[in-house]
């Protein structure tokens, strides 16, 4: 419920933040320069005099789609491939599990900047360049999972009888085997939600994003270039930051409660109750005879 909680918050400030925000989040001098935060500007001002809580709650949607939607599609990419190497076998097999392979061993860090780079060259930037580059580079690790899982999953009863029935193996795939990895897909998701956002973080923060976009991201990169730390200006840099973190421990909280919910064992360990104390009798006091009773 907390995990719930604080993601309902965040999807919440993403659809009503532009119409709540007090100020224009790129309207300059509304405030005074680096001005520290006040009744007027609850988080402060930037050195041009940018409501900073208005850029926090205007930049949250833009960093929530671009999370969202590269999660969505770096699952989807993972799905499709890992289910259907783990189903079809033979020679499709090889060589999605080749491509697969290939994907995994190259750096992930580096080709994201060397195809951000290339796409910023060319002037393509904003959030949706991101999204897209972060699921071409994202989806390897899902597929491998999704195919180990459909190993194990491809040989049971349910399958067997879908297939002497003559469904076809696209409905075999997605209506009756996909079902039962819900759990193992729901936590890709949220896994790949979380990569996604740190990973636009961290292209905006070393200037491969649009800076012109109002975005979490885009707010730490400003902070970075004009020496917030350096010039005292905490109010800049950590309501991003703590936005960023804050959104982390809803998805892993939220992936926890998933996991007892599809899981049926940690789902039955939960119901149990524990066992109750068993009381310590004391022991009865051995009475030794003297020698000459004995006699």
């Amino acid at each position: 419920m907390i995990g719930v909680t604080i993601l309902a918050l965040f999807v919440l400030i993403a659809i009503i933040g532009p119409w709540v925000a007090p100020y224009n989040p790129s309207q300059l001098m509304v405030g005074p320069p680096t001005g520290a935060p006040s009744a007027q500007h609850w988080l402060g001002t930037t050195q041009l005099g940018q409501d900073i809580f208005s850029q926090l709650l205007v930049g949250t949607r833009a960093s929530l789609e671009m999370a969202i939607g590269a999660g969505l599609l770096t699952n989807i990419i993972a799905v499709v491939v890992g289910l259907t190497a783990g189903y079809v076998r033979g020679w499709f097999d090889d060589i999605l599990t080749t491509i697969t392979n290939v994907f995994l061993i190259i750096p992930a860090l580096p080709l994201l900047i060397l195809i951000s780079t290339y796409a910023a060259a060319f002037g393509i930037r904003g959030t949706t360049v991101i999204a897209v580059v972060v699921s071409l580079v994202g989806w390897p690790w899902g597929a491998r999972a999704f195919r180990s899982q459909m190993l194990t999953l491809r040989n049971r009863d349910f399958v067997m009888a879908a297939r002497v029935s003559g469904e076809s193996q696209f409905r075999i795939i997605f209506s009756e085997i996909m079902p039962n990895m819900l759990g193992i897909i729901t936590a890709n998701v949220i896994f790949a939600t979380m990569a996604a956002l740190v990973a636009e973080v961290g292209l905006e923060f070393i200037g491969l994003g649009d800076a012109t976009q109002v975005s979490w991201g885009s707010m730490l990169y400003w902070a970075q270039t004009n020496a917030a730390l350096l010039n005292g200006a905490w109010y800049w840099f950590v309501p991003p930051g703590l936005a960023i973190g804050l959104f982390a421990v809803g998805l892993v909280l939220t992936n926890y409660a998933i996991d007892e919910i599809t899981n049926p064992r940690l789902r039955t360990l939960r119901a149990t109750p524990a066992p109750a104390p068993v009381p310590v009798q004391p022991q009865a006091e051995s009475t030794v005879s003297d020698s000459s009773t004995i006699a």
